[in-house]
């Protein structure tokens, strides 16, 4: 059963940090491209941070330059998502997202076939 596990949200003030894991189980972790994303509330999901299968390169969304760093430690299937420096503007819903291979469009959510069920992070000025 392919199920990516989304865990370390919670609740930080601004200037604060945070660090999302996500647990993959069911498939080949290190042939997979992931990527984080986020829906705020009645704002469009968007990509956050992408990685490709080997963990090189990497690419993030240009509000969260600086701030994020996305990781991945194949040898346990796990995806994480150190963040920095956070801005209340950060808050939502964060979904881990995998797919085989190598996607054209890292931010597109079409490109990703295997969903987490989100964990919340609430940033408070």
């Amino acid at each position: 059963q392919v199920q990516l596990v989304e865990s370390g949200g919670g609740s930080a003030q601004a200037g604060g940090s945070l660090r999302l894991s996500c647990a993959a189980s069911g498939y080949t972790h290190n042939n997979y491209a992931m990527a984080w994303f986020r829906q705020a509330p009645g704002k469009e999901r968007e990509g956050v941070a992408a990685t490709y299968p080997g963990g090189k390169p990497t690419y993030y969304v240009d509000s969260v330059k600086g701030r994020f760093t996305i990781s991945r430690d194949n040898a346990k299937n796990t995806l994480y998502l150190q963040m920095n420096n956070l801005k209340p503007e950060d808050t939502g819903m964060y979904y881990c997202a995998a797919r085989s291979g190598f996607p054209y469009q890292v931010f597109s959510s079409d490109a990703y076939d295997i969903w987490g069920q989100g964990t919340q992070v609430t940033v408070s000025s």
